[in-house]
């Protein structure tokens, strides 16, 4: 359905657009157009929202916080008179990112509640608003929605010229907050970016050699993986011009000659002849001012002067310059040639403050289209080419990046229990298979938290699984647990990959339990994690949720990886017996006890449908 309203006095006609799809999701844009075709008098947009009205019985909100390597917190609070703002004015949605914004009933959880959501689909500046108003939004009580947060000048239109809002989502569900991801994730699954393929199994080299490049011992590195059984072998930071550390560098997207001196192709031709993918890493959009591009092209930094601020020892390259686009778009494109790469993990390491241009113009608009524009062009030169959206972690996670790349990394930690979490609420938005979760080294390289080798699997398991360590210094058990642990990564990715998320409610502060069901609700697989020690002694019956009522289910555990340490003498008596079989009903309503497991532990189970029953 369109709208279509008209200022006649000051020549402005604005259209908003509403479409709901096949799975509930309501999508919405306006365009607002300055029909003037004589006056030299610009017009300025400064605030254009889309709202959702909301009724009394909403009445919680919860959203995300966050901050670098601890993106994802949930934070709730009610809804009172007044309104729930949350700008993000870092060109980018950042650590801290609301993600997506939920009012609900009372209490609303993963599994019960109605809910209502928002989501801006847009990788820029921004702002989520949930406002109440003592005298209501006319048959409404309250009303949810989202805006790009737009600077002054920033969108200027001259005669005929027009701005378009980016998309933004809603969506509502009586089935808590699962509901709405399961029509969220429909929806990513049908976007014409959504990967077409099975999702490798990835290595990435930075937490094994940092900017520590050596042929042979990248190349030894690459064999231990392909061994292991690793699809897709990505190098990471440090191997272009001048790059010794992260003071020098970014723009100069040639090949290192002094550290890599016969260029990439002995590294990128072994891994190919392996059967793996060659991915490598790039950061497009920044400069150090400290490289021969920003020597070269001072214009082309955005607030290079000596009174900017600098972030990570770097700047911000002004790809709404058509010459400066053009010139990484060229450098990058001959290296996806020259090296047959197959996936690019683009990196975005600062925000964007002070991002106007030398006439003072704010960029960040721009600048977030002209990166969606580059990362097509490259896709479009170079068919089947992937991108990886990761943001120092998870500073540019959203629906707007994701019509352009194949997958986010959430977080730079890859610590177990932080990551529970982080992939827990990034999955209110995202399905597993498009979130990078890697298995990390025995000691956690951003918090420094020692965890065992099961536990770190079990939780990386649950998405586009990777691995982030040196694989050369594996002792044997690490090595068979790792090899096993690929193997059943392609045992269960296709499971994974493509069933409906399902997130029980706690069973207390201490627990979880997570899983993927099948769209036919035959097959599922889930996780029961213990983060720290609980008041109580044992753990109450447990619900498995999202099965068919119907159906009788065979239960296991699956401890290829390593079984989870208890906190207990002896296991619930089912799992000492020949295999058992319940009903989905007796599972969903009544559930299993389940071991009490020392902290930072995890269990993988997984449950096989027998039957239907008749009725």
């Amino acid at each position: 359905v369109r709208f279509t309203m008209v200022d006649r006095r000051l020549e402005l006609e604005l259209e908003v657009r509403y479409a709901i799809d096949e799975g509930g999701v309501v999508s919405a844009r306006a365009t607002v157009t300055n029909q003037s075709t004589k006056d030299p008098a610009p017009v300025d947009v400064l605030d254009l929202a889309l709202l959702l009205p909301l009724p009394r019985r909403a009445a919680e909100i919860v959203d995300q916080t966050g901050r670098w390597s601890g993106e994802r917190r949930p934070q709730r609070h009610g809804l009172v008179d007044g309104a729930h703002v949350r700008s993000i004015r870092r060109g980018r949605p950042g650590h801290d990112s609301p993600l997506v914004s939920l009012a609900g009933t009372p209490r609303f959880g993963f599994r019960h509640g109605e809910v209502w959501a928002s989501h801006i689909a847009w990788s820029g500046n921004q702002e989520y608003v949930v406002e109440r108003l003592p005298e209501g939004a006319g048959v409404a009580t309250s009303v949810m929605g989202a805006r790009e947060l737009l600077a002054p000048g920033e969108i200027r239109l001259g005669p005929r010229e027009r701005y378009e809002t980016p998309e933004m989502l809603f969506a509502w569900s009586d089935e808590g907050i699962d509901g709405v991801s399961a029509r969220l994730h429909a929806r990513v699954r049908r976007e014409s970016a959504y990967p077409s393929s099975v999702r490798p199994l990835v290595l990435n080299t930075w937490e094994a050699v940092y900017f520590d490049h050596d042929l042979d011992r990248l190349l030894e590195l690459a064999t231990e993986a392909a061994e292991i059984g690793v699809e897709r072998f990505v190098l990471d930071d440090g191997w272009f011009h001048g790059r010794r550390n992260d003071h020098a560098g970014l723009g100069d997207w040639s090949v290192d000659r002094d550290v890599w001196p016969r260029g990439l192709g002995t590294l990128a031709d072994r891994v190919h002849a392996l059967g793996m993918e060659f991915g490598l890493w790039f950061e497009p959009e920044m400069v150090n001012l400290d490289s021969d591009l920003a020597r070269a092209h001072p214009e082309w930094v955005l607030s290079p002067h000596e009174e900017s601020i600098a972030w990570r020892h770097q700047h911000v390259l002004d790809l709404a310059d058509p010459d400066a686009a053009g010139h990484v778009l060229e450098q990058m494109s001959a290296l996806v040639s020259e090296y047959a790469i197959d996936f690019i993990k683009w990196d975005h390491n600062r925000d964007l403050h002070g991002a106007v241009n030398d006439s003072g113009r704010p960029r960040v608009h721009a600048q977030t289209l002209a990166a969606y524009a580059l990362m097509d062009e490259l896709r479009s030169r170079h068919p089947g080419l992937e991108i990886e959206s990761c943001a120092s972690g998870g500073a540019r996670i959203d629906l707007g990046i994701m019509a352009h790349a194949q997958r986010v990394w959430p977080s730079d930690t890859n610590d177990p229990i932080e990551r529970q979490d982080i992939q827990r609420w990034t999955g209110v938005l995202l399905p597993p298979e498009l979130v990078g979760s890697h298995v990390g080294p025995e000691e956690s390289h951003t918090t420094h938290r020692v965890t065992s080798l099961s536990f770190r699997l079990v939780t990386a398991l649950f998405g586009h699984a990777g691995i982030e360590w040196d694989l050369t210094r594996l002792g044997l058990d690490e090595r068979t647990a790792l090899t096993a642990w690929a193997r059943l990564y392609r045992e269960l990715r296709p499971l994974i990959h493509s069933g409906t998320t399902v997130r029980a409610d706690d069973v207390d502060s201490g627990a979880m339990l997570h899983g993927i069901v099948s769209a036919d609700r035959t097959h599922a697989v889930f996780a029961w994690v213990r983060t720290e020690t609980s008041a109580t002694g044992h753990s109450s019956r447990v619900v498995i949720p999202g099965l068919d009522p119907r159906g009788e289910y065979s239960v296991r555990v699956r401890d290829e990886v390593g079984a989870a340490s208890r906190h207990e003498v002896a296991d619930p008596a089912w799992m000492s017996q020949p295999p058992r079989s319940w009903s989905g009903e007796f599972l969903g309503r009544i559930g299993l006890p389940l071991p009490v497991l020392n902290p930072a532990q995890a269990m993988l189970i997984e449950l096989t449908a027998k039957t239907k029953f008749s009725g």
